[in-house]
């Protein structure tokens, strides 16, 4: 039976300890995902931008935590633009605009709860 890319590394990740910081690699000039459960009530997703990357100004209808694995980011919430390096984390509210830029490149877990 043939396997995607997605499917194959959720079953590999089980019942595996793994590092989460090694799951996704950097790539020049990109922002590399990796979705590591993806479930009605949330999704956990692995993320790694090179630096000078980001993400435009958006909303999500659900609250998300963000935790940094590596590097160093500028997080904008609402326009407050916060600075979170490696160990920390940041609620985005749903609803509330949010943007990401890499000032360093950095690996991120983005969890999203949906209920």
């Amino acid at each position: 039976m043939e396997h995607n890319k997605s499917q194959a590394s959720k079953v590999d990740l089980l019942p595996k300890a793994k590092k989460l910081i090694e799951l996704v690699n950097y790539q020049e000039n990109s922002i590399v995902s990796q979705t590591i459960i993806d479930k009605k009530t949330g999704t956990v997703t692995l993320f790694a931008f090179d630096e000078g990357q980001g993400l435009s100004e958006h909303t999500a209808p659900f609250d998300a935590l963000v935790c940094l694995l590596d590097g160093e980011a500028e997080i904008f919430i609402s326009g407050k633009p916060l600075q979170i390096k490696e160990g920390e984390m940041v609620i985005m509210p749903a609803n509330q605009p949010h943007a990401l830029r890499a000032v360093k490149k950095f690996k991120m877990v983005l969890t999203m709860i949906r209920s």
